[in-house]
């Protein structure tokens, strides 16, 4: 890394500066980025001016000048721009592929906005790159060492970093796009070299302003380094200390090591002499070392030996949170899994949530449109999942992934299910878990396997503001309802609060997501939002996700979905509430109460609600604004369904306004001509006679706030 081929890129209009990004000169006037430095996020179109001064601070010597777009990838967000000067640095970089399975060290330069102080400072970014956390070949994650805080006014700390360009050992291997997402401001995302030089029109590019075409340089990591034994941490002395006991021979270490090294990717110098302070770094280095390291030995040990690698298998996953797999498991699971994708994408999302029906799923199970590009992420992410209580005997129980994976190996073919089996069987051995626990979780899959599927009946959004935000901004959970009763969490971001518009695209992708389900003939989805009584005031139905492709206009989820409303709420204060509902839906009465002046208080509405409406499961409500909340209130507490109001309404005369709406019309097709009512106020907004909220409790109870995590069962077993 050269920093005299740093450059700061501000790009805009004649008169005014709308945009700051990073790069790197890749050849005497080419300078690579990330596009979406060049280009205005609103309209898609390229900034007209486009500045760049090239080189660092501290090193002297920077050139200002204008530049243009020559090439941008046709999917990738990065970008090639030709400086009008030329710089005076000759040469062009060294290219890189970072190679087998151990995280590398990487560094950049960039200019992010934490930063900032009088100007743009140059961030020294630096940390690790685990090839393995890539969801595919195109993209880097990258792990970074120094880590800004959160910025209170809610932009991105590395605002600015992207097209910085990263480093291994001195070979250029990707580009910074992005930040990386649920993970904080402690990653990063990168767009690889390797991706770059595959488009065709790249290297001919480059190589009109470069010496020569790129070649791509195979980079691995170095071998771990040990440290000596007064340095240890306790996890690695009890390694050092099981490793005595498993492999005492010293020819049994050069061999573990040897064999380690080939499947991390390590290149061992030559003559170099292993030693169990050698095996011990490379274990502990590595995120799947133990689990590989115990996949080649458990064969050979005796069995309270196999024992003692249970349990540090378990204590490694729950202290040190490394992986489940070894890196032979993983290797052939995604394999395996990824055949299956190709052919049914659906079906991993859908034994996902079959296998861990009250589990908060991995965010990649729960996009619309799973494809074998999301396998990597959605397989490490079921890694990652708690597992349940222990097995017979103190055994180790099912894990999540396992549990998954027995259910996809029941849908599919023979020959397939077999092999899904057959891993789950060596995973088991490896990890002592009990065989009789397993073959109750596979029995669980074929049952579920031979069932028909219950439909969903309707879908959960539970809304909870945020107090003291600076805007409008809620925490969500969505979740499946389906016919027999059973539940499945979807979304549980609960700790990231959201603006409207991001839940409804929450939602919007949450029903999506089960549009391929066999089962899934519902027509329009019913959505159930949860909410507490200051909620029932929000206009959620009105929340607009945006456009859903290119093609279309976003529209209000309540004209794309059956929106009603429910609070749970009520019925911890008032304890009969779900009986008086589960009576009124029972008394199948038809009839419903429409307030007017004749009930123009509260006490007047509940006197009518106990005596002569004591059955009616259904209520409209009319008046002005303060009184029609009370009313509600007192509707909620006495057990009533359904209820109907005008939220923009004033006055009792405002009830006209719902005539449209048919609102003592027949009682099943009443959501449905609310959505109706929406979309034609929708489309023409100036004639908008109302704006209707309903609560439609379906006398079933909702679903609890807290999700249930399923375990195994904890039973006695003979071994």
């Amino acid at each position: 890394m050269d920093p005299r081929r740093l450059a700061l890129i501000r790009t805009g209009t004649a008169g005014q500066q709308r945009s700051v990004g990073s790069g790197y000169l890749v050849a005497p006037r080419l300078v690579l980025t990330a596009r979406h430095v060049l280009v205005d996020g609103e309209s898609g179109s390229r900034w007209p001016e486009v500045r760049v001064r090239v080189g660092h601070p501290n090193r002297g010597g920077m050139l200002n000048g204008a530049a243009a777009e020559v090439w941008k990838h046709p999917s990738l967000d990065v970008a090639l721009v030709l400086l009008d000067a030329d710089t005076g640095i000759e040469g062009t970089v060294s290219w890189g592929r970072p190679v087998g399975q151990a995280p590398l060290r990487y560094e950049g330069l960039g200019f992010p906005l934490a930063s900032l102080v009088d100007e743009r400072e140059v961030e020294h970014l630096r940390g690790e790159l685990p090839p393995l956390s890539s969801g595919s070949e195109r993209h880097y994650v990258l792990d970074q060492d120094p880590v800004p805080d959160s910025r209170a006014d809610r932009t991105t700390p590395w605002a600015g970093a992207s097209g910085a360009a990263v480093f291994c050992e001195d070979h250029l291997v990707g580009v910074v796009v992005r930040a990386g997402g649920s993970f904080g401001t402690g990653r990063l995302r990168a767009c690889s070299a390797q991706a770059l030089l595959a488009d065709g029109f790249f290297g001919p590019v480059l190589a009109e302003y470069a010496a020569g075409p790129p070649q791509l340089v195979d980079i691995g990591a170095a071998l771990p380094a040990e440290r000596p034994a007064a340095q240890y941490t306790d996890w690695e002395r009890e390694i050092e200390r099981a490793l005595w006991q498993w492999v005492p021979e010293a020819a049994a270490q050069v061999a573990q090591y040897r064999s380690l090294a080939d499947k991390f990717g390590y290149r061992i110098p030559y003559g170099e002499q292993p030693s169990i302070e050698r095996l011990t770094a490379m274990v502990t280095a590595h995120p799947r070392g133990l689990a590989s390291l115990s996949g080649t030995l458990v064969a050979a040990l005796r069995p309270d030996h196999r024992e003692e690698v249970a349990r540090l298998l378990v204590r490694a996953r729950a202290l040190q949170g490394s992986p489940l797999l070894s890196i032979d498991e993983h290797d052939r699971l995604l394999d395996l899994l990824g055949r299956v994708a190709k052919e049914r994408p659906a079906l991993l999302p859908h034994a996902s949530r079959e296998a861990l029906r009250y589990a908060v799923l991995p965010e990649s199970l729960t996009r619309p449109g799973f494809s074998a590009d999301d396998l990597r992420a959605a397989v490490e992410g079921l890694e990652a999942m708690p597992d349940g209580e222990q097995g017979p005997v103190g055994t180790p129980s099912v894990p999540a992934l396992v549990r998954v994976v027995e259910y996809v190996a029941a849908a599919v073919d023979a020959a397939t299910g077999d092999q899904l089996r057959t891993w789950s069987d060596t995973v088991a051995r490896r990890t002592g878990i009990h065989l009789t626990a397993l073959g109750e979780r596979r029995a669980d899959a074929r049952q579920w396997a031979a069932r028909s599927l219950s439909p969903v009946s309707r879908v959960v959004m539970e809304l909870t503001g945020v107090p003291g935000s600076a805007d409008e901004r809620y925490t969500c959970r969505i979740l499946l309802v389906r016919q027999d009763g059973t539940r499945t969490v979807l979304h549980e971001p609960e700790t990231v609060p959201r603006t409207p518009e991001q839940i409804a695209r929450c939602l919007q992708d949450a029903v999506e997501s089960v549009d391929a389900e066999p089962s899934w003939g519902m027509g329009v989805p019913w959505v159930t939002v949860v909410v507490d009584r200051q909620g029932l005031h929000v206009a959620v139905d009105e929340w607009n996700p945006g456009a859903p492709n290119e093609l279309l206009p976003g529209q209000p989820i309540g004209v794309d979905y059956r929106v009603t409303m429910s609070c749970p709420e009520i019925s911890e204060i008032v304890r009969r509430r779900d009986a008086d509902q589960r009576r009124r839906w029972a008394a199948g009465s038809s009839a419903a109460l429409t307030t007017d002046h004749t009930t123009a208080t509260a006490d007047q509405l509940r006197h009518r609600l106990e005596t002569d409406h004591r059955d009616t499961a259904r209520v409209v409500l009319h008046g002005p604004p303060e009184q029609r909340t009370t009313m509600l209130t007192y509707c909620l507490a006495l057990g009533v369904p359904v209820i109907l109001w005008d939220r923009q309404a004033a006055c009792f005369e405002d009830a006209d306004k719902l005539g449209r709406l048919e609102p003592v019309g027949p009682l099943p097709d009443l959501a449905e001509r609310l959505r109706a009512f929406r979309g034609a106020t929708f489309v023409r907004p100036e004639a908008a006679p109302a704006r209707p909220s309903l609560v439609w409790e379906d006398g079933n109870g909702t679903p609890q706030p807290e999700p249930l995590h399923l375990t195994d069962p904890g039973r006695t077993h003979a071994t």
